[in-house]
């Protein structure tokens, strides 16, 4: 396995874990796995039936403007959600660096529950007037505040139980059943689509998804209460113990490992705004933009997770034997390479042409996306991991996964052109093999000869 994560005195590495940690049962491995799965399907299954319930939200939440209007004021809310999740990332990762990966990941997911159920309850615009908005962005940020711990706290657990010729299949766990409460949701809403019509969809239909997150979460929190950390931050968490005090894992990370930080943030960079881009908002793209009717376009979709999830563990196998950052340098070249000539061909009046350029662009993601957890969890030691990855991570989310929606709704308005969200994450793309390159050619601590 080609990690190449160096040796230093501060820096207890992945790829030599302890004796008790390769002596871990499958049935411990298994349950981790479980846990860390239901807490991140449960998350982005409430994103996708917020992403492709778009259309309806609008206006039942913003009655008063116009189409167009009204859809970018839905995504905005969906934008301003993200603001909490830095600070949170620094919130989850101070709990999970000095508590307990376990005590983080157990209450983010009940405050994500709640606040995800409360949504179902929200009464319209048509109700209580400007107070609903005003509530549905409350819910959204409380949302986005638990949810930035999720992500990365399900990585660092399942890195740190996962064998250690196995972290990368392992980690990749994680943005597949992210994935896969996406493609839930898109069979749940096509379903509601299908069976319910547009009265039903817009009195009581859009509430359903939102509360099955109570008992999603409840199942999730049940089976998280009974895991435990891995044996290699209950080692470092009993010697950190006898220490004297140090500082907040935030502060060390920042004055530590900038050069980490900025490599994390880049590549996250393309996973925010292609994952929320290709996956959240193109049924959304596919039926305002192109006119494709709505179960065309939720069939589409369906197809594109699918072969996305299966792509995910494939690359996540793959990054143990060749290494993470060169798969996601391949991601990034093949986005900058081909993402406009595939957006020119889903404008040629083909459903089949778009399912196509949306399974490749898909597989182009998970290149990046199957190897992303592990690669930022060998990028910060155990005392800083969860808080470095939370932190890095939720930043670059903040910037430009929560508001990919917004930004590509808002260009294509501004400049008439379908092709614009293809320019866009050209140039994010751009900007996270930037980040790659010069970061590992400079004096990255520790050291990634992947």
């Amino acid at each position: 396995m080609a990690t190449g994560l160096g040796s230093h005195p501060d820096f207890p590495s992945l790829s030599t874990p302890t004796a008790q940690t390769q002596a871990a049962n499958a049935s411990s491995l298994r349950r981790a796995g479980i846990a860390c799965f239901i807490g991140n399907f449960v998350e982005w299954f409430d994103y996708a039936s917020y992403g492709f319930m778009a259309a309806l939200i609008a206006r039942l939440f913003f009655p008063e403007y116009d189409n167009s209007a009204a859809l970018i004021a839905t995504f905005l809310v969906f934008a301003l959600s993200f603001l909490v999740r830095p600070l949170g990332g620094v919130f989850w990762g101070h709990i999970g660096d000095r508590i307990g990966r376990k005590s983080a990941l157990s209450l983010s997911i009940i405050i994500m529950s709640i606040a995800t159920f409360c949504i179902a309850l929200l009464p319209t615009y048509q109700a209580i007037g400007i107070a609903a908005p005003c509530l549905l962005l409350t819910c959204r940020l409380v949302q986005g505040f638990s949810a930035s711990g999720e992500y990365a706290g399900a990585a660092t657990f399942l890195t740190e139980h996962a064998p250690c010729n196995q972290k990368g299949f392992y980690a990749s766990l994680v943005p597949a059943s992210a994935a896969a409460g996406l493609l839930f949701g898109s069979l749940f809403v096509s379903g509601l689509y299908a069976w319910l019509d547009s009265e039903q969809l817009l009195t009581w239909g859009w509430r359903i998804p939102f509360a099955l997150a109570a008992p999603f979460g409840m199942i999730g929190l049940y089976i998280r209460l009974h895991l435990e950390d891995a044996q290699e931050f209950v080692q470092f968490q009993q010697a950190q113990k006898q220490a004297a005090s140090q500082p907040a894992p935030i502060r060390k990370v920042l004055s530590q490992y900038p050069l980490n930080l900025m490599a994390a943030f880049g590549v996250t960079s393309l996973n925010a705004v292609g994952f929320y881009l290709l996956l959240s908002y193109m049924p959304t793209y596919l039926m305002v933009e192109l006119a494709i009717p709505e179960t065309q376009a939720f069939a589409i979709s369906t197809a594109t997770l699918s072969c996305y999830i299966i792509a995910v563990f494939a690359v996540g196998k793959l990054s143990d034997r060749i290494g993470r950052r060169r798969l996601l340098i391949y991601a990034s070249v093949c986005f900058i390479l081909f993402t406009l000539p595939l957006f020119h061909l889903m404008g040629q009046d083909s459903l089949l042409l778009v399912l196509l350029v949306q399974i490749l662009l898909g597989l182009f993601l998970a290149l990046n996306d199957g190897t992303l957890s592990c690669y930022l969890c060998e990028l910060f030691p155990t005392n800083v991991r969860y808080s470095g990855f939370a932190f890095s991570f939720n930043s670059a989310n903040a910037l430009f996964g929560g508001t990919a929606p917004l930004v590509a709704t808002t260009l294509i308005q501004v400049t008439g052109s379908t092709m614009a969200p293809g320019y866009y994450l050209i140039i994010v793309a751009f900007l996270a093999l930037t980040a790659i390159l010069y970061s590992h050619k400079s004096r990255m601590k520790p050291t990634d000869n992947a």
